[in-house]
């Protein structure tokens, strides 16, 4: 998520179907945080409806730095402190802070999966239940 600072969010439209959206996404003293313009369509899915899916943006065909999804829902961060931090890290990324107001969601993570290609092949699967397991990469029957 670092090496652009852009990912894929899904979230679950008023009316049952997906909804996929850029969004940037900081961790700010361990908590993965993301950002939004106030009332955005995205914003007003998850007041609605707090789950998603996180996926890392892929702009090759075969992504170098490995492709991460992460699945969970998030909840809103109101408290003024959290928020500062949020800010303030934004501000050191990219120069710039938000402007009230502006929705601040905390993401909850349950599952997530990462797979890389090339020479350092790797396929891991995390859960909460699990914690993390190491699995077979489709592409080590190549090799």
């Amino acid at each position: 998520m670092a090496a652009n600072g852009i990912i894929l969010l899904g979230t679950i439209r008023a009316d049952g179907r997906p909804r996929i959206s850029p969004c940037e996404a900081y961790v700010v003293d361990g908590e993965l945080l993301l950002g939004m313009m106030w009332q955005s369509k995205k914003a007003l899915d998850l007041l609605r409806d707090p789950r998603i899916t996180i996926a890392t943006v892929q702009v090759d065909r075969e992504p170098k730095v490995g492709d991460l999804k992460v699945y969970g829902s998030v909840v809103d961060v109101p408290e003024p402190d959290r928020r500062q931090a949020y800010s303030d890290v934004l501000n050191a990324a990219i120069s710039w802070r938000p402007k009230e107001p502006y929705h601040l969601f905390s993401v909850d993570v349950e599952q997530a999966g990462f797979i890389s290609f090339g020479d350092d092949k790797k396929l891991l699967r995390w859960s909460v239940e699990r914690g993390t397991e190491v699995l077979r990469h489709p592409d080590a029957a190549n090799d």
